[in-house]
């Protein structure tokens, strides 16, 4: 892999200061003659291709930036959410950022409160905030609030607070997405299976919320009388799943669309495969390794994509400019939806350096 240059690069090798190649970048003046030509020699030399605007004040300060989210496995649709803001990171490497992540269990309410305690004492210049539990995030937004730390949201919002800007998809409008995609697939009035999370605290997902009332009124709007039957799931205690799968079909004979309105899709998708279930419709969410490898086999018909390495990518590029020119920020960011089938799964555009 090819070692991207930085400015601090140039510098050395141009034999002046970090800051005049930042003078000689923006025609800011103040720069020798001798220098600006060794500077623009090493330039042209290593085709450099400036990739934000960087004071030379800036370069010498240090930011602590904190991030919380659910805790995620590889593939899983929070690890593409730090891979945007990884990403991030290394398109404003000229800057010195020291980042801390803070996860914890988005099924265990209690866990939460103990990581959110953590963070509220934590000294830190900004904070990235994946909110799963409402009153919660609002507690350790006020906390945030009044020792005037700026924080952005990924992956959804909590009206009561304030961030500097979210950057989400519109749940609202997922939930609505979901119910005319099902109803679409599958006869008129007939049963629709919906995963249901058990978590630890008794407290339902924001994200859950929102798109089960866009589901529910989608249904209401356009008289649909399909019957939602809940399935349980449990991520803490996997080996329960199998179980409460069975407990359902053995009970459920005619379901033949199952929505899931989180990343888990692959839970249901592989039983009925396991178990030769083939006359079930489903609409999942996420691009993830599981949920990619059943839409290709087909065991899932519709994904719906919401963009989360954008999601993280533009939270981290939001705070780092406004921290360091105070720039005037977008409160509300939502996220394109995009709809995957078997047909089309391999064209969806994953993260890139091309796409910035």
């Amino acid at each position: 892999m090819v070692k991207k240059i930085r400015i601090k690069d140039i510098a050395k090798m141009a034999g002046v200061s970090a800051g005049t190649v930042d003078r000689v970048l923006h025609n800011r003046g103040n720069v020798s003659d001798e220098a600006r030509k060794a500077v623009e020699k090493v330039i042209e030399e290593v085709d450099y291709k400036p990739n934000m605007h960087v004071s030379s004040i800036s370069l010498k300060r240090r930011y602590k930036i904190a991030v919380t989210t659910p805790q995620f496995s590889s593939g899983a649709y929070w690890e593409s959410i730090h891979n945007g803001i990884r990403h991030a990171l290394e398109e404003y490497e000229n800057i010195k950022v020291e980042y801390h992540v803070f996860t914890y269990n988005q099924y265990d309410i209690y866990n939460c409160r103990e990581i959110f305690k953590k963070i509220s004492q934590f000294e830190m210049d900004a904070l990235i905030i994946g909110p799963t539990f409402k009153e919660e995030t609002i507690n350790l937004c006020e906390t945030l609030n009044y020792r005037k730390i700026p924080y952005v949201f990924v992956d959804s919002t909590i009206e009561e607070c304030s961030p500097l800007a979210y950057f989400s998809a519109d749940h609202y409008i997922v939930g609505r997405l979901i119910a005319s995609l099902i109803t679409s697939i599958i006869p008129n009035g007939s049963n629709i299976g919906l995963l249901q999370a058990v978590r630890t605290g008794d407290s339902s997902a924001n994200t859950t919320i929102l798109r089960k009332r866009g589901f529910n009124d989608f249904l209401k709007e356009n008289n649909c009388t399909n019957p939602i039957l809940n399935i349980p799931f449990s991520v803490s205690e996997t080996k329960d799943n199998e179980k409460h799968l069975s407990h359902f079909f053995k009970n459920h004979h005619n379901v033949p669309g199952i929505v899931v309105m989180n990343s888990r899709g692959s839970i249901v998708s592989d039983y009925l495969f396991n178990n030769k279930i083939d006359n079930v419709r489903m609409v999942c969410m996420d691009l993830t390794t599981p949920n990619a490898a059943a839409i290709k086999k087909g065991q899932i018909n519709f994904l719906i994509g919401q963009g989360p390495e954008y999601q993280g990518f533009y939270a981290m590029k939001t705070l780092l400019e406004y921290l360091i020119f105070k720039k005037p920020v977008k409160v509300v960011n939502h996220m394109q939806l995009d709809i995957l089938t078997r047909e089309t799964v391999d064209y969806y555009k994953r993260f890139s350096n091309t796409l910035y």
